[in-house]
């Protein structure tokens, strides 16, 4: 059977199982949290005070800090180019009548992401330590150029990309709060840190997924898992730029500076991968096809591979000057 025909067949499968992770993994509307729950209330008597606060204890982060908040939020906006890359992936087919139960997970799961980018944006906004049209403008950028994750339309490899990114963006968000929080900033700290639970809650729901097809498909996934990390998990901000500036150039000095202050490391990829080669108990996947048993060695031989790599890897120690940032972003 053909390999398109056989990952369909296990969407479909597989899809009656979907409600319950919605149920599992994702929080109803009328109970999750909303930007408004953490920042100041324009309606309120307090709303210019609130704001001088926020802008007081912003000063007391420095630059590379605000260049991750800024690119982190970028990210986070771009909400759009990823549930329209999904919507488009094999078997999550949005046109039927009421929608799949893949295409509704892929909604709600992109509305709960959706109010990340925003409280995000208007904590920058009110901040008053970056160039907010600079900001719009490579958002705007982002959205323009779209993405290439390397993951095609095949349902497999999109998976193992969320499931490997929702835990990046978890750690991200998560030291990012802790930062925050060690400098003073409680209302920031606590911010990132609801978001990377969230950011939690999804990894643990694609990683769920996945680990559903290994028991469908043992070969065709372990197979999409090896392919996906042979081309390397890219982050979905990868062709991140400034104004005037080309695709990709501002995500790599992003990456430089997010190195530097320690919010994501080659390290953490390392780990990630370990992770999920140890949750989907890839050394003990049984019914493995010739190509796919040799895909699983490599994935076991992997991180120390990567560990070898990453004691050569050299970062730039210059702070490179984004547009985003100016002078008043720098302690």
């Amino acid at each position: 059977m053909p390999e398109k025909n056989i990952r369909l067949e296990v969407m479909q499968a597989i899809e009656p199982q979907v409600e319950g992770f919605m149920d599992s993994f994702l929080i109803p509307i009328e109970e999750i949290w909303q930007p408004s729950d953490f920042l100041p209330d324009s309606q309120s008597e307090s709303f210019y005070d609130d704001i001088e606060q926020v802008r007081e204890e912003s000063k007391e982060l420095g630059y590379d800090f605000w260049v991750t908040m800024v690119a982190d939020t970028i990210t986070e906006e771009a909400l759009p180019t990823y549930e329209s890359w999904l919507m488009d992936v094999e078997g999550i087919n949005q046109h039927v009548e009421g929608g799949s139960g893949w295409s509704k997970w892929v909604r709600a799961w992109t509305a709960e992401e959706n109010r990340h980018g925003d409280v995000l944006n208007k904590y920058l906004y009110l901040s008053g330590r970056v160039n907010m049209r600079e900001v719009e403008i490579t958002t705007q950028h982002l959205i323009n150029d779209g993405f290439d994750i390397g993951t095609d339309r095949d349902p497999y490899k999109n998976f193992v990309y969320t499931t490997f990114q929702e835990l990046a963006t978890n750690i991200s968000h998560k030291r990012v709060g802790q930062l925050a929080k060690k400098k003073g900033n409680a209302l920031l700290g606590k911010m990132c840190t609801i978001i990377a639970g969230d950011e939690m809650r999804h990894h643990l729901a694609y990683r769920e997924f996945v680990k559903t097809i290994f028991g469908e498909d043992p070969s065709g996934m372990m197979l999409a898992f090896t392919d996906m990390m042979k081309k390397k998990i890219v982050m979905p901000a990868h062709f991140l730029r400034e104004s005037g500036g080309v695709i990709g150039e501002a995500f790599e000095n992003f990456s430089n500076c997010a190195q530097r202050l320690g919010v994501y490391t080659a390290l953490d990829y390392i780990e990630i991968l370990k992770k999920l080669n140890a949750y989907w108990q890839i050394d003990t996947v049984r019914g493995l096809s010739d190509d796919a048993q040799r895909a699983r060695d490599y994935l076991m031989k992997l991180p120390e591979r990567l560990q070898r790599i990453q004691e050569r890897m050299k970062f730039p120690e210059d702070q490179y000057r984004f547009k985003w940032v100016e002078a008043n972003g720098t302690l």
